[in-house]
């Protein structure tokens, strides 16, 4: 592994700004782009909540950093929590990066690569920060000149940011050592001073929120095909976490987590609030509870116990917004319609109303037996009882009996004609389709760049 005496010194004196859950009682912080959601668990499995703003860089130009500003902790006495609730990570920070089989990057290597971190090199910002686009070399692995060697994505901690040290860990701990075709892959990362990156493959199709929400001229609507067969793709990664092999809890599937290679397979990443799973039939209590709002599982909400069927019920929601073309939570939708999963529920398994629910854009063009057939299994991924959930393997078993051949359908092929090459033209398979334009966004990470 490649060293540095950059690194050994922070491993020294480095200070943990992610810390400490309070013994009193059980603090869990649910992250959204737009929202920040702080709870405390009692031993009664109460939960109390707060919202506090934290407006997106997406529609109003805020950086992390003065959202982090605005955060709080709510904290309440309870009864005592037993410790034996937190799992805790045999493997030192040492170790964890010694053992991960991942380059270790000087920061001017990065910076090399990311011509500085240019502004405009910047393709997305989250939690974590910023995500540049950088170059290297294909063998070396060290910093190329722009346009040549192989494309990758730098993510940058913002040190005063929504997320820290014990994420970028955590992606290192998961993403070093699991490897699996709808998996992203992590190419390195650099620990220097108070510097934290993580370096993946390049995406270029960008995430699946990009295509499901983002309503603009450059976005055509992905065919009903190109939605089974992302979510089939999701759905191998879910169940690869869930298989003996790996026994992980990826904690955080959403659509801004799904990303698309050039082919449209998806590949899970953000590995930053991902966990060991339970032995046996055990659950195990998490004593900081993490998520995103609309996402995670309501049994999980409610009394913090997290196992493989919290994903499931967050992969059924993610379905439905396939499905429907509709984000989880939005305000601006009429009364009653504001929680979609709330709100499609009783028209999932009705034939004569399920196209209430099928995104209006597809016009039609889907099967109507696989609409009935993904609408529910969607239901049955939101079953309010885990036991009644179908596990990631059933779910990869029916997904693959829905997948749609398309051998005369041509994909979008990216374009040099936009500065980061993002331009995609669309499909020739009709005059009307042939008229609209497609942009492929470029981003790992929860949120887009604002473009103007």
């Amino acid at each position: 592994m490649d060293g540095g005496k950059g690194r050994t010194q922070a491993l020294l004196i480095r200070k943990r700004k992610d810390q400490k859950v309070k013994k009193r009682g059980v603090s869990c912080l649910i992250i959204n782009c737009k929202k920040t959601w702080v709870f405390d668990f009692t031993s009664m499995g109460a939960c109390f909540g707060t919202r506090i703003k934290a407006e997106s860089p997406l529609h109003t130009g805020v950086n992390s950093k003065n959202a982090s500003k605005e955060r709080t902790k709510v904290r309440r006495s309870s009864s005592k929590i037993s410790s034996a609730s937190t799992p805790t990570t045999p493997r030192s920070e040492v170790e964890i990066l010694q053992s991960s089989n991942l380059k270790s990057f000087s920061f001017n290597e990065l910076k090399t690569a990311t011509r500085n971190f240019r502004p405009d090199s910047v393709v997305g910002e989250g939690g974590f920060g910023a995500v540049f686009k950088g170059w290297i070399d294909e063998h070396s692995l060290m910093p190329t000149r722009p346009g040549t060697g192989k494309v990758i994505a730098v993510k940058r901690l913002n040190q005063e940011g929504l997320q820290g040290h014990k994420e970028w860990l955590a992606e290192i701990n998961y993403l070093g050592q699991l490897h699996h075709p709808h998996l992203v892959k992590l190419i390195g990362y650099c620990l220097e001073d108070e510097q934290r990156l993580l370096v993946y493959e390049f995406m270029p199709r960008g995430s699946m929120e990009n295509h499901l929400f983002r309503r603009s001229l450059h976005f055509q609507p992905l065919s009903w095909a190109l939605r089974m067969k992302v979510a089939l793709g999701a759905a191998k990664g879910l169940a690869f976490l869930h298989s003996d092999e790996a026994k992980v809890i990826y904690r955080d599937f959403k659509t801004s987590n799904i990303l698309l290679d050039l082919n449209y397979e998806a590949k899970l990443s953000d590995f930053g609030l991902a966990r060991d799973g339970p032995t046996g039939d055990n659950s195990y209590v998490s004593t900081r509870i993490m998520g995103t709002p609309g996402y995670a599982a309501p049994e999980y909400v409610a009394t913090g116990h997290l196992t493989p069927k919290s994903d499931v019920y967050s992969f059924g929601v993610v379905l439905l917004e396939m499905l429907s073309g509709k984000r989880t939570i939005d305000n601006n939708r009429p009364t009653g319609e504001h929680k979609l999963v709330e709100w499609a529920k009783p028209f999932l398994n009705n034939k004569r109303k399920i196209f209430r629910v099928i995104d209006a854009r597809l016009e039609g063009q889907y099967p109507l037996d696989h609409a009935l057939k993904a609408s529910n299994l969607a239901l049955m991924c939101l079953s309010i009882e885990p036991k009644l959930r179908p596990t990631m393997d059933e779910v990869v078993r029916d997904l693959a009996m829905l997948q749609v051949t398309q051998t005369d359908q041509q994909l979008p092929r990216l374009s040099r004609s936009s500065p980061n090459g993002l331009l995609a033209q669309p499909c020739r398979r009709s005059a009307k389709e042939a008229s609209r334009k497609n942009v492929s966004h470029l981003v790992p990470t929860e949120l887009p760049p604002i473009k103007t």
